[in-house]
């Protein structure tokens, strides 16, 4: 039977379907087509700006100021190449290993560990997320920084040295401490996610697995995984949404340099942080604050 339909008996015995005008699904189904409606709008529109705003430097520049790593706001030349390969880098980064310990830490906290450890646990970890960006960025230069160059830099040196983006010189800025900073940041944002959609995997098919004879791990590989792969990607993409914009903390450790880097401890340049840094409005802004 069709919903919004009521069944009547017609005059021979037999059962008709009749639909009946339910007000209430209608403005249902109207206010979810508009707000869906309205997201696609925003995003439009902010191509739109964006695109308009950036076309005096698009039809001076050409598209090669997408791989272009000249910049000189003065004569006019902006080349993004350098920010945009910084971005990907940091962002990329933060993301695979961000995803990868957040999962793993959801795993623990909702299949192994008793509740009276994974509660707190769970506390603490998204704890992390209320910290500010600037808290962040100051920590990474006098704790974080110095521990790279003095301890954790040279060690990754040493065994892997020999990879071409990893051989060079451990500084306290640069863009290795970004990556970790934003690991950091993004990883409460991940794990929470991930947390509540595991969580929410229905125990019959645990159960029902290993009382087939799997172990816990089976259990979770064919089971668990699967069935929260889809929440796991949207966690992912949360994350990533944040490593892309971050600003403050990044500026703060990333070393501000207009060039692509040479090795993994080189300074660079975000997307995000060459706007905090060079755009006028940005700065004064900033100054103010």
């Amino acid at each position: 039977m069709a919903l919004g339909s009521v069944s009547r008996p017609n005059k021979r015995g037999s059962t008709s379907l009749h639909n009946r005008l339910k007000p209430g699904d209608w403005m249902f189904n109207v206010l979810t087509g508009a707000a869906g409606l309205l997201v696609l709008l925003v995003i439009v529109g902010l191509f739109y700006e964006l695109a308009d705003e950036a076309w005096p430097s698009i039809k001076a520049n050409g598209p090669s100021f997408l791989w272009s790593t000249d910049w000189n706001p003065s004569a006019s030349v902006f080349g993004v190449g350098a920010f945009i390969i910084g971005t990907m880098i940091t962002s990329l980064f933060a993301l695979v290993f961000a995803t990868i310990i957040a999962v793993l830490v959801a795993l623990f906290l909702v299949e192994i560990a008793p509740s009276y450890v994974a509660r707190p646990v769970s506390y603490l970890v998204e704890l992390l997320a209320a910290i500010p960006s600037v808290v962040y960025g100051l920590w990474g230069i006098f704790v974080m920084g110095v521990f790279i160059r003095d301890h954790l830099g040279p060690t990754i040196v040493t065994y892997f040295g020999w990879l071409p983006f990893v051989n060079g010189t451990p500084l306290i800025t640069g863009l290795f401490s970004a990556c970790i900073i934003l690991t950091i940041m993004i990883l409460p944002t991940v794990m929470a996610v991930s947390r509540d959609v595991i969580a929410a995997v229905p125990r019959s098919q645990r159960e029902g697995v290993l009382a087939l004879g799997a172990t816990r791990w089976e259990m979770i590989r064919m089971t668990v995984l699967p069935y929260a792969r889809s929440g796991i990607l949207g966690a992912s993409i949360l994350g990533l949404a944040r490593a892309v914009g971050e600003t403050l903390a990044v500026t703060l450790v990333i070393g501000n340099s207009v060039k692509i880097p040479e090795n993994i401890f080189s300074p660079a340049y975000t997307m995000a942080s060459v706007i905090a840094n060079q755009m006028t409005i940005s700065g004064n802004a900033y100054s103010t604050l």
